[in-house]
């Protein structure tokens, strides 16, 4: 059974469980015919801070070659996650800078103080 807001000319407001919402609605406390509210907006789920900087692409044809549009998206989404990232500095993750990313450091880029794979560790 949905549960719908309902107002009266009496000014009181209140929800009410009824079988559908073609049935007809109930009476208020004053005696007269409440009229149905148009349903809230509800909200829900889980607030997101969208791509992280990993997630961007990191190369040419990461963009599509360049594309305009694609340019302009990522563009547009690192704006705001680095305004986000301001506001809320716990998002930021690791900015060192990378190093590599293409070939054997594509799964894995190696950013500015890390150990080379295979190399001594310093």
């Amino acid at each position: 059974m949905p549960i719908y807001d309902y107002s009266c000319e009496c000014g009181n407001r209140f929800e009410a469980l009824v079988p559908s919402s073609a049935s007809p609605a109930p009476s208020c406390s004053c005696g007269s015919v409440p009229h149905r509210l148009p349903p809230a907006a509800r909200l829900g789920g889980v607030a997101s801070a969208g791509p992280s900087r990993d997630d961007a692409p990191k190369s040419w044809r990461g963009t599509g070659n360049g594309d305009r549009e694609t340019v302009r998206h990522w563009h547009r989404q690192m704006t705001r996650r680095e305004k986000l990232e301001q506001k809320y500095p716990e998002l930021a993750g690791d900015r060192r800078p990378v190093l590599a990313h293409e070939g054997r450091f594509a799964a894995a880029p190696l950013r500015a103080g890390d150990p080379l794979p295979g190399g001594p560790a310093s």
